[in-house]
């Protein structure tokens, strides 16, 4: 089943930074970019780390605990250490609003 889900007001969004929001009990990182917006799963497919608090540098986010760097355009892995991507959810953005598109 697919759904798109209001997850958060386009003003609690910063360039450069991510936040974390939980759709039907998903672990979901949003990042805004300059020319959008882009959800990944939170958690670092390498440790316990959570994404939302990473660095990030052009379209990729640092994971915080061991460096490992994720494409926020597709979850893919920039740079080891972690070797599994982690999950991107499609997004839209509609008056002022962050729309998921959840497939359970």
């Amino acid at each position: 089943m697919t759904s798109w889900i209001d997850v958060a007001a386009e003003a609690d969004l910063f360039e450069g930074a991510g936040i974390a929001v939980t759709p039907e009990g998903q672990d979901i990182a949003l990042f805004k970019l300059e020319e959008g917006v882009y959800a990944i799963n939170n958690l670092c497919t390498h440790g316990n780390a959570k994404l939302c608090d990473g660095f990030v540098e052009g379209h990729n986010v640092e994971c915080p605990f061991h460096q490992a760097l994720f494409d926020l355009r597709d979850g893919s892995v920039s740079c080891g250490p972690a070797t599994e991507p982690v999950k991107s959810w499609p997004v839209k953005l509609e008056n002022g609003r962050v729309y998921l598109e959840l497939r359970l």
